[in-house]
């Protein structure tokens, strides 16, 4: 049975204190102060979710294990902050090169407003909506480019291909990618040295990664609600032991095969290992982020 919400709202002192008296140990009030009044305690409190009581029938407590300091909370927030940041930078750059290598196929292939044609697509796409949110994305923006172009031509807000692709949605494009004949998806997917249907697959997971990132959303244990396809003829994904596509290790790694393929540096795998190597020290942050414990040398990320 439903119940009524009753709880009242607490001061930042009543919060302070009732962590205390679960057991956390602060060695500097004011820092918790700072962090419950510029963070939010309900948000932070998915951060010391991990670090409270197992009881013997397998409850969670609302006590913390004995020696958990309120710095263990903030340093597994700052990481997963500093996560969401390294993704966010690897999923813009795979995003503009895909939308370059989109537009480039539909304007060549099809002429300047190719996308707006459904012939020009996959039979079973549903092109009418997807063109639709696109024309809804159009007119929110107030992009110099496209107002020029309204005050200049007609048609608004039918714009060419290599315009619309600077206003989409990432969603937007891993749908109209989709969307594509096999032959067009191929042309994409064959510069990553995938199959249409992975690269889709990826796309997928990734606009729901971007968009938990967007919405700075706690993602280093998350559960992830779409999973990626897994690669079925490549062994070297699951070397040495299957790896679960449920967790966030998984998206890097499918973040540095790409990135690998678009001919960036090694600079952004670098970056994240330094990030990685602390927290992979301990195991049950490994598991809960799903990295095996050799991860450095996973065939995929090294």
């Amino acid at each position: 049975m439903l119940e009524i919400y009753t709880k009242p709202p607490t001061t930042l002192n009543q919060q302070l204190q009732l962590l205390k008296d679960r057991g956390l140990l602060v060695d500097d009030d004011e820092l918790v102060h700072f962090h419950l009044r510029t963070t939010n305690y309900y948000r932070l409190s998915a951060y010391w979710y991990p670090f409270r009581k197992i009881e013997q029938d397998s409850v969670i407590s609302d006590d913390f294990e004995e020696g958990t300091n309120f710095r263990d909370v903030i340093g597994l927030y700052e990481f997963d902050r500093r996560l969401r940041l390294q993704i966010m930078d690897a999923i813009e750059r795979l995003e503009v090169y895909v939308r370059a290598i989109f537009a480039e196929i539909i304007s060549h292939k099809y002429g300047v407003f190719g996308h707006t044609e459904a012939a020009n697509f996959h039979p079973n796409f549903n092109h009418g909506p997807w063109l639709a949110e696109l024309n809804q994305a159009i007119r929110r923006a107030n992009d110099a480019f496209v107002i020029h172009y309204k005050n200049k031509y007609y048609g608004f807000p039918t714009l060419p291909i290599w315009m619309v692709t600077e206003v989409m949605s990432f969603g937007n494009l891993s749908r109209g990618y989709k969307g594509l004949k096999h032959v067009d998806k191929s042309i994409i997917s064959d510069k990553f040295e995938l199959h249409h249907r992975q690269l889709a697959s990826w796309l997928h997971t990734l606009t729901y990664i971007r968009n938990v990132c967007s919405h700075h959303g706690r993602l280093w244990n998350r559960n992830l609600a779409i999973r990626s396809q897994q690669p079925m003829r490549e062994s070297s994904w699951n070397f040495p032991t299957p790896l679960n596509n449920e967790r966030i290790f998984y998206v890097l790694l499918i973040l540095r095969y790409l990135l690998r393929n678009v001919h960036v540096s090694d600079e952004w795998k670098f970056q994240v290992d330094d990030l990685l190597q602390p927290i992979a020290q301990t195991k049950r942050w490994r598991i809960a982020m799903g990295m095996p414990e050799d991860w450095m040398n996973h065939p995929i990320w090294k």
